[in-house]
């Protein structure tokens, strides 16, 4: 209490003080303004502090990860205190793409066969600059997934690249079939549920790197795939830990959340012109086995996943579809090391639908849902162009599971 009595008196002088010598004539010079904008000042940043900046809820099936956690990720107990002039869910979620700084990073493209002819894109970022691991045979990997319509030039991306480069880590992008400018081979593109391309790409850098450790990270749909793979193969993968971000747990919940009027608006629509326009582009080979003409008269997602993801992947209903690419029935058979970091104010993936309960019930996962944050917001500082709280979560969880993993072996206890 002794700390925000003294942030809020340094903040009333310092405005003050600006008013005092800056504004000499008209409301202000009277005194009346003055007053009101530090009462307005006083409330605000009153509300701030007691509603909105609030310490993170970290739930965990086992005592083990959660004590590793707290001492290896002092992020997961610190309070998280959202950008003050931007902290409502949209906000955050629409301004992140556009106030976050894009760090420089150059790619070396490398395009992998898959089992049906198909060919997937991935980006490496060799860091062949790392003082920590000069040795590229045993430098640590990680794995990054963007979300539902992104590649490697995502910001978010970006600064998961720049985290791991700063540690001395190798990264790679897993990029869904058709979005990062690569041609089509096949009739087939991408869907949450399905984890074959996963499956081969993961199989690819392992034997390329045998002794490097790798883990992964997730965001959004790319947090619902990674999710997936991990309760279809239990302890049968290579992958040492496992960060998700803003993963939508229930997909029937996600969508019917993201119907709604304003959130239509602002995000559905978008989203499913995203996803036609990665349709358009590979016209000449979908169209030989669906109706894409159907398909660009899709109105939200849900439209454009009957019409189309469903049937690409035989399913016999959308419903099917959904109840297979919703990750909260697979979290009990998840077991490496997972964090899952959610917003309870996030759209995309509602508060209600967070699977508090089942995450309870397996001591490898852990969740750390924040009040604020919105879908891959996490904005923080007063004018967040370098980190969000979603970095330093990753970069803390990503360096105590490389470095520290070895006491995550069991989590049973």
């Amino acid at each position: 209490m002794i700390s925000l009595d003294l942030n809020f008196n340094i903040l009333t002088r310092d405005l003050s003080h600006y008013l005092e010598n800056q504004v000499k004539v008209g409301l202000f010079g009277s005194g009346v303004g003055l007053s009101l904008v530090l009462g307005f000042s006083a409330a605000y940043t009153c509300y701030y502090l007691i509603s909105v900046a609030k310490k993170p809820q970290l739930i965990s099936g086992g005592k083990t990860f959660c004590q590793f956690l707290k001492e290896q990720c002092p992020v997961v107990s610190e309070t998280y205190y959202p950008t003050f002039w931007c902290w409502e869910s949209r906000i955050q979620t629409l301004l992140r793409p556009f106030v976050t700084a894009k760090p420089g990073v150059v790619y070396r493209n490398e395009l992998i066969k898959a089992a049906d002819g198909g060919q997937i894109s991935v980006d490496w970022f060799d860091n062949d600059d790392s003082l920590s691991y000069p040795d590229p045979t045993t430098r640590p990997t990680v794995l990054l997934l963007p979300g539902l319509t992104g590649t490697s030039r995502e910001s978010y991306i970006l600064h998961m690249v720049q985290q791991s480069r700063d540690l001395g880590y190798r990264c790679v992008v897993f990029n869904n079939r058709g979005v990062s400018g690569e041609t089509l081979l096949t009739p087939r593109t991408y869907c949450a549920a399905n984890t074959e391309d996963l499956e081969t790409v993961i199989d690819h850098i392992q034997k390329t790197y045998e002794v490097a450790p790798m883990m992964a990270a997730g965001v959004s749909m790319g947090g619902m795939m990674l999710a997936n793979y991990l309760g279809r193969k239990g302890r049968k993968t290579c992958l040492k830990g496992v960060i998700v971000f803003s993963a939508g747990w229930d997909v029937f919940e996600c969508t019917a959340s993201l119907e709604k009027p304003l959130d239509r608006f602002l995000f559905n629509s978008y989203l499913t012109s995203c996803l036609q326009a990665s349709v358009h582009r590979h016209r000449p080979v979908l169209e030989k086995c669906y109706d894409i003409d159907h398909v660009m008269k899709a109105k939200t997602i849900r439209e454009f996943d009957e019409r189309f993801t469903s049937i690409m992947f035989g399913y016999p209903t959308n419903d099917d579809y959904y109840r297979d690419a919703s990750p909260v029935h697979k979290l009990k058979s998840v077991q490496v090391p997972m964090l899952c970091l959610n917003a309870a104010d996030d759209v995309f993936s509602p508060s209600h639908a967070i699977p508090v309960e089942a995450v309870k019930q397996n001591p490898h996962l852990a969740l750390l849902i924040t009040c604020h944050g919105g879908h891959i917001g996490f904005l923080e500082g007063l004018w967040p162009r370098q980190s969000t709280y979603m970095d330093r979560v990753f970069k803390q969880f990503a360096k105590a599971v490389i470095e520290q993993g070895g006491r995550l072996k069991d989590l049973s206890r």
